[in-house]
């Protein structure tokens, strides 16, 4: 099931932190103080790595995905996205 802005949004902090995944790598990370945090989970040259894309709500879950869409395409072109940024 893909997420959702409303998902988001009723999701409520915990004393751990909680990931809630968007598909194609996207991640959220929601820490135990409130603050939630975009990540993308994905490999390079046979390395797990992860890339920071921004703090909700002023990333928002479009845009999350947009730059998702754009990471995938320089893994394509054998260009890492952390190195890009």
């Amino acid at each position: 099931m893909a997420l959702t802005d409303t998902q988001i949004k009723q999701v409520k902090p915990s004393d751990k932190d909680q990931w809630l995944t968007g598909g194609q790598g996207l991640r959220l990370l929601i820490k135990s103080t409130g603050s939630k945090y975009w990540r993308l989970k994905y490999r390079f040259q046979g390395k797990q790595k992860t890339l920071a894309l921004g703090v909700y709500p002023s990333v928002s879950l479009k845009w999350a995905r947009q730059k998702v869409a754009e990471a995938k395409q320089l893994l394509v072109e054998d260009r890492d996205p952390s190195a890009q940024k």
